[in-house]
């Protein structure tokens, strides 16, 4: 038996559920969102290690950086969703957030017997993406003691990238390969031996904290609305039109119009509308601002050339 796992917070015996087994149905679910409220506390706790990886990948990308998750398992699936989703949702290259799982592609469905235990394989994973100064490589793993992730982070760190480290026990061995060390401290799970559960959880919300937050600084949002959303089915192309008409204040037929005249771009028909600008105008606008609309908005209002302040 290893006793330095044994040890780990995240493998105690939660005294809270030792009868969740004799439980009715009810009072079984009673628990168990019991121990989730502690998650959003374990992350609060982290925010300012939180900020500071959201900072390092903002100017990551500022440089044509990349972010890379690494995990193993539940960690390494969650890193590959919140990777995937940046395209749809922020309208990114698929380069640009990646995630990388032990095992492989095979891994997202089933398990890979052994995979998270070959530091050399994440080492290797690595080193296969080309990764250098101004990438930037987010660990993940429940334990922080995964050995593939571990050999993930010493392969980035070795090339001069930028490492980070998300996990859920405090003085964690990833820490000490980690640049910023996020350790939100979730406690013994609801059911002993599922970290899948409350460590799951706080890791999900971190990792969309770290892209929405950084794509928020990238200019992908304006006020609080997607306006770097992609229209790609029916819903989209409805909650894109919401988006323009919410951002200009416009009735139905100018959104319909400078929709289809963007070809479906809701940052490029905000500025139109907005501005009142053609849609070359927007695009130049948008490009003298850096992509962002508050900012393309204040230079045709000024007509300096660049946002005021």
């Amino acid at each position: 038996m290893n006793r330095a796992l044994e040890r780990l917070l995240t493998e105690q015996q939660n005294e809270h559920t030792r009868d969740i087994d004799q439980t009715p149905t009810l009072g079984m679910l009673q628990m168990m969102s019991d121990e989730d409220q502690r998650v959003a506390s374990a992350v609060r706790a982290v925010l300012p290690q939180i900020a500071k990886a959201v900072d390092t990948i903002v100017a990551s990308f500022r440089t044509g950086g990349r972010l890379f998750y690494v995990g193993a398992g539940t960690s390494g699936r969650l890193g590959i969703l919140d990777a995937s989703e940046c395209p749809p949702t922020f309208g990114t290259e698929p380069e640009m957030v990646q995630g990388i799982i032990a095992g492989g592609d095979t891994a997202i469905r089933c398990a890979v017997e052994g995979a998270e235990d070959d530091e050399a394989l994440g080492a290797s994973d690595i080193g296969e993406r080309g990764i250098g100064v101004h990438d930037i490589v987010v660990g993940i793993a429940a334990s922080g003691r995964t050995p593939y992730v571990i050999g993930a982070m010493k392969k980035a760190k070795e090339a001069g990238a930028a490492v980070v480290c998300v996990c859920n026990n405090p003085d964690s061995v990833m820490s000490k390969h980690a640049d910023i060390a996020i350790e939100a401290v979730t406690g013994p799970e609801a059911v002993l031996g599922s970290t899948r559960l409350k460590a799951g959880t706080a890791q999900k919300m971190i990792l969309n904290m770290l892209t929405t937050a950084s794509f928020i600084q990238m200019g992908k949002v304006y006020g609080n609305l997607m306006v770097d959303l992609q229209a790609t089915n029916f819903k989209l192309v409805n909650r894109a039109k919401g988006i323009i008409q919410r951002a200009t204040g416009a009735p139905d037929d100018v959104v319909e119009r400078a929709f289809r005249a963007t070809r479906g771009d809701v940052k490029t028909a905000t500025v139109m509308i907005a501005t009142g600008s053609s849609y070359e105008q927007a695009v130049q606008l948008l490009r003298q601002s850096g992509g962002f609309v508050r900012g393309a908005i204040e230079i045709s209002l000024t007509g300096s050339g660049k946002p005021a302040g």
